[in-house]
């Protein structure tokens, strides 16, 4: 029988051998030190010293004592005896035939080791279970692993399955209790009422009120704006923001509005009155701010793509348009002229010297010899045009596209009003200007007259001024304040992106100054984070022996460059890498990359899902959103037939089938209940767990290096969160999926972000989200993420920072000391780091990596912070500063080491290889993402990152089987060779068409391998 949430096979595997352990988990729990050696010699025989060592480690291991010692893993008895000179570990098989025997052992051991009973600490645990499920609402699985693990580290024997279920299950339940009568508690009888009227459905409607709140916009224009401003209008009117929900974890407040946001309304509805109210509530209060990043977020895209960049491509068509006309009057002034030139100027003798007088002498003779080539009204209709088509001389290379945004002022009119009132803003003293002139803009809208001293003439940069103050319709003492509004909004937009103007009630767009760490808080936190990222509380001492290193380096590659073939220098003092060559590829590897792959088994892709969750369990990480335990039968293929639909792209037809598991309804369930970004990575850190101790995974790297890239998505439905870039996503918008993966191949954790933006903006968010696996010390990227501010953020965060940088000979390189000889080097290093800057801003650089390592504060909105039209701020600056002592180290290493750009490459090699393998999975129309909302792009990408995952273990270890067997075989198996086999190989894998969902039996837990000469079918 299943123990409550447990399936028979998990309570089977409860702290008992299910499989053998590891070498790894051999060599850790199993090894026996000088005092377990005396102990175990004080037995007289050699069974019982097998038996009692067997006892004496397995409860380290399990937990607890096994019934029957007899029935370890042979691996345990063999690995024992060996340490004990047992010749035969078989005599274990006598320990315990009397009666009493292995129990008194056990007595012994437990008094010996300080193993308590379980009786003993049930309430201490019961309150270490009360507190963590309060905070972090883990599922009922996860609380039992975790239960688990607190009882072996205080040396308490696991009890039986079910009465840690139980236990496990109640602690839950009341924590569950307590924080829905809590958020109940906190609500007045109208506000009930209030939230109670979400779930009704309004006559004539087919959706309820909760439904239609919680959809954000979808399309880009000016009524989706003010709809957008409106809907946050309407949610902020319920008052739920105005709620004091700090009392409650930030993680439990999260997990119940995703539920209220996902789950439906029919759902909601039958649920008691504190769960279904504190549901609503918490939902409410993350709409509340929600519905404002939703509005910014649609203002940003409407500004930066059916304003600014719509008027600049008008402009360009328009001059276009005009070109022909341009160049007809241009070409006709231009003839005129010459002849004027001709005509009026003395005339030189090239060969005597001889200077003769002007060709005529009067106006009209003058005039005379233009008619005789342009007619007088033609050139005065060729001025008249250059007037009319070309800029005024003193204007600037906007004032075209600048004065045809005014024409659209129709987009913005709706909604110019609501936005002051609907959005918090407030701004740093650089924006205050700028909100000031926005919350003014709705005082002159309408008005026939506008005069100078109603506007802020400060902010009339370039082309605005002419346009503002002195375009030809205006009456003299007034001003256009439609072009006015542009100019606003213009600043506005920049101000918003570098968050010098934000808004107080909005998430996404809110002030991260606020969210930095200050005052007790930062001082609470400096030890920890100085102790965790090696960093000194005083500059002077770490400074100058990073100075030291950046000079000793120079010196060092400097000594070796008459020796080095691969760099050369330009007459510049620039510096030039010769090509990398690409290595070859020897016979034995091309043999054994055959012979590995013919002998991986063929599968459809369904059952590479399944075969995995058999192996790790991680179906088990897909917990319901209503935080109830699973009661489906088979989950586990539903999961995997929605992994399919979600990850190759192609929707329910081809997974559904007459089973249960596979039907439509079922499968639809499952989907909105079961399947979120949380349930992807808690999986996809199963997945990491267990592939990283495969030899072959272990052969390709240690999991310390990673790369850091993008892969492109086109969106072709309306979407906020798409943005249009002609080179990747052609006339529609799309997004981008950073991705993080390591050197062993296995995908770490992922963002997706709209459009192409500069990845530097997003690496540093990837690097501390990761879902799993070891924490990379070596990162790679490409051109895209490279910025000297990220280079400093990075080296601060204690990674070693190796973006591939193209154009390197336009890279500057920088040193310290300014009269220091660097050979080679002289010319290339031409820019100074200044190590007093950074001393003088070393306090707040500490702080600012520790408000990012914290989690305090997002790493985009601190780099957007750092930077102001493009240009570093003082504390950006000395951040910088601090990141070139890093670029440099980085660009001689490049320089003097082959081998170490030879790693680059292969990492992002291996990254691109990931790429096409998901291009080959996610097939299903044409490959575009058909995601409205960003949630939802994140949940189908999730699915894709999983699904790689899956494939990369799968892979990896039957590869590794394939390699021991040929090993075995006696075919010769080069340690080189091995190390490069890629993991991302397809042809065995079926993502096409229908698929089967039928796992057989698999004895010792996977699939024969095929032969090496097997012919495919």
């Amino acid at each position: 029988m299943a123990v409550e949430f447990l399936t028979d096979e998990q309570a089977a595997r409860y702290g008992s051998f299910h499989e053998a352990p590891s070498r790894a988990e051999l060599e850790r729990y199993f090894f026996l030190d000088d005092a377990d050696r005396e102990a175990v010699q004080a037995k007289r025989r050699s069974h019982n010293r097998l038996g009692y060592a067997v006892q004496l480690t397995s409860v380290r291991f399990l937990g607890r004592f096994i019934p029957d010692p007899r029935q370890v893993p042979v691996e345990v008895a063999e690995y024992l005896a060996g340490q004990l000179e047992i010749e035969d570990a078989s005599c274990l098989k006598l320990y315990g035939e009397r009666d009493g025997t292995a129990r008194t052992h056990a007595g012994e051991i437990q008094e010996a080791e300080g193993w308590r009973d379980f009786a003993e600490v049930r309430e201490e645990l019961a309150a270490w279970l009360d507190a963590r499920a309060w905070t972090t609402g883990d599922g009922p699985k996860a609380l039992f692993d975790a239960a688990a693990g607190w009882l072996r580290e205080g040396r308490v024997l696991l009890p039986g399955a079910s009465r840690l279920a139980r236990l496990v299950g109640t602690v839950r339940e009341v924590a569950n209790q307590r924080l829905w009568d809590t958020l109940y508690g906190m609500l007045s009888t109208g506000q009930r009422a209030v939230l109670d009227s979400l779930l009704t459905v309004p006559p004539g409607e087919r959706v309820s009120e909760l439904d239609r709140l919680r959809r954000g916009p979808v399309r880009v224009s000016g009524p989706q704006m003010k709809r957008a401003l409106e809907r946050a209008e309407e949610i902020a009117a319920f008052g739920m923001g105005a709620v004091d929900v700090s009392r409650i974890p930030p993680r439990r407040l999260a997990e119940l509005s995703r539920y209220g946001v996902d789950g439906k309304a029919s759902l909601l509805r039958r649920h008691s009155d504190a769960r279904r109210l504190a549901t609503l509530l918490a939902t409410t209060v993350y709409l509340t701010s929600r519905a404002v990043d939703d509005a910014l977020d649609l203002l940003e895209v409407l500004i930066a793509t059916k304003l600014l960049a719509r008027a600049e491509r008008e402009s360009a068509k328009e001059k276009l348009k005009n070109l022909p006309q341009v160049e007809r009057a241009s070409a006709k002034l231009a003839t005129a002229f010459q002849v004027v030139f001709d005509t009026t100027s003395e005339q030189v003798d090239t060969d005597t010297g001889e200077i003769a007088p002007p060709k005529v002498e009067s106006l009209e003779g003058m005039w005379a010899a233009i008619e005789q080539v342009v007619p007088r009204h033609e050139l005065a209709a060729a001025i008249a045009a250059l007037f009319e088509l070309t800029p005024p001389l003193d204007s600037d290379a906007d004032e075209a596209w600048r004065a045809m945004l005014i024409n659209r002022f129709g987009t913005v009119r709706p909604f110019l009003k609501l936005l002051v009132t609907v959005v918090d803003f407030d701004a740093t003293p650089e924006g205050e200007a700028v909100l000031g002139a926005l919350l003014s803009l709705p005082e002159l809208m309408g008005r026939k007259k506008v005069g100078p001293a109603e506007i802020d003439a400060g902010l009339l940069i370039g082309s605005w001024r002419r346009l503002v103050l002195a375009a030809p319709h205006l009456e003299p003492g007034t001003v256009d304040w439609k072009a006015y509004t542009f100019c606003v909004l213009e600043h506005l937009h920049r101000m918003l992106r570098s968050k010098q103007v934000f808004a107080k009630n909005s998430s996404k767009w809110g002030d991260p100054r606020a969210k930095l760490l200050a005052g007790q808080a930062w001082q609470q936190a400096r030890p920890t984070v100085l102790a965790s990222l090696n960093l000194p509380g005083e500059a002077g001492g770490h400074l100058a022996a990073r100075a030291a290193l950046l000079d000793g380096t120079y010196r060092e590659v400097a000594a070796r460059v008459p020796d080095n073939a691969q760099i050369v220098f330009d007459d510049d003092g620039r510096l030039h890498f010769a090509a990398l060559e690409p290595e070859p590829e020897p016979a034995s590897l091309l043999e054994l990359r055959a012979a590995v792959n013919a002998m991986l088994p063929r599968v459809d892709l369904p059952e590479v899902l399944l075969e995995v969750f058999s192996w790790t369990g991680a179906d088990q990480a897909f917990t319901s959103v209503t935080g109830g335990e699973a009661r489906l039968k088979d989950l586990n293929v539903t999961i995997a037939a929605l992994l399919v639909a979600h990850g190759c792209n192609v929707g329910y037809t081809p997974v559904m089938g007459g089973a249960d598991p596979l039907k439509y309804g079922r499968l639809s369930h499952v989907d909105q209940t079961y399947l979120r970004l949380a349930t992807y990575r808690a999986a996809n850190a199963t997945l990491i767990e267990h592939q990283a101790p495969i030899p072959l995974a272990q052969t390709w790297g240690g999991g310390l290096v990673a790369s850091v890239d993008g892969m492109r998505f086109v969106v072709p439905v309306p979407s906020v969160y798409a943005r249009p870039n002609p080179k990747y996503f052609g006339r529609r918008g799309g997004a981008t999926w950073l991705n993080m993966i390591n050197d062993q191949a296995a995908g770490l954790g992922g963002k997706v972000v709209a459009g192409t933006p500069r990845d530097s903006l997003y690496v540093l968010d990837v690097l501390y989200d990761r879902d799993g696996g070891r924490r990379p010390e070596m990162i790679v990227t490409d051109t895209a993420s490279y910025s000297d501010i990220v280079f400093g953020l990075l080296t601060l965060a204690g990674f070693a920072y190796a973006p591939q940088l193209a154009d390197l000979p336009d890279q500057k390189m920088w040193r310290v000391d300014r009269t220091a000889d660097y050979g080679a080097f002289q010319d290339a290093a031409r820019g100074r780091i200044d190590l007093a800057r950074i001393e003088r801003h070393w306090e707040d650089i500490l702080r600012i990596i520790g408000s990012i390592h914290t989690g305090a504060v997002r790493a985009y909105d601190v780099i957007r912070m750092l930077s102001r039209d493009g240009r570093p701020t003082p504390l950006g600056d000395a951040i910088a500063h601090y990141g070139r002592i890093a670029k440099t180290l980085h660009i001689l290493r490049l320089a003097d080491e082959p081998g170490y750009r030879r790693q680059i490459k292969v990492q992002a090699n291996l990254q691109e290889g990931r790429h096409a393998l998901a291009r080959k999975i996610f097939h299903g129309r044409a490959g575009q993402l058909y995601q409205r909302y960003q949630e939802g792009m994140e949940d189908q990408i999730g699915a894709l990152g999983l699904v790689l995952n899956a494939l990369v273990l799968f892979n990896t270890r039957y590869m590794d089987a394939a390699v021991n067997q040929l090993r075995a075989d006696g075919f010769e198996v080069r340690d080189e060779d091995v190390a490069r086999l890629s993991p991302f190989v397809r042809h065995h894998i079926n993502v096409l068409g229908r698929y089967s969902f039928q796992l057989p039996d698999l004895p010792g837990g996977m699939r024969p391998l095929r032969a090496p000469d097997a012919v495919d079918e």
